[in-house]
């Protein structure tokens, strides 16, 4: 199963963004992810659009912070995000006549909401700068992926 680590991805470089006051272009940042400027730019859209990172075209132009780490929540990226799927877990079908398919199903849904809700309310509590390193890490734009 491939797995989906665009918020891990994203949480990486908000806090590398932290540490510098410049801007920092979509090809040095899009290699510390591990991915094209193109991917990059498309994955940041979102978080753009949530006010948490803003960019500048052009010559001279990148991306920064819009917020402090203070003010954004690992909910809030992930929501940026689209919400990725957080499980590959899923029922056979939702249509089933077959009783015991609908008791599987019927517990799968309210064991996957509830676990959903408990990740929701976490990530709701947490902001990056609890999350930051307390020196700075220099950027790895050689990541190995």
């Amino acid at each position: 199963m491939n797995r989906d680590t665009r918020l891990s991805d994203v949480l990486h470089v908000l806090l590398h963004m932290d540490q510098t006051k410049e801007l920092l272009t979509s090809d040095v940042l899009s290699r510390s992810m591990g991915t094209n400027p193109a991917v990059f730019r498309r994955t940041m859209a979102g978080l753009r659009e949530a006010g948490l990172v803003r960019s500048e075209k052009g010559h001279g132009g990148g991306w920064q912070l819009a917020r402090p780490l203070c003010e954004i929540t690992l909910l809030d990226v992930y929501e940026a995000l689209g919400r990725p799927n957080l499980f590959a877990i899923g029922n056979r079908s939702g249509n089933s006549d077959c009783l015991v398919e609908k008791n599987v199903n019927a517990v799968m849904v309210d064991t996957m909401e509830a676990a959903a809700a408990l990740f929701t309310e976490r990530f709701e509590t947490i902001t990056l700068d609890k999350i930051a390193p307390r020196e700075p890490v220099p950027l790895n734009i050689h990541a190995d992926r």
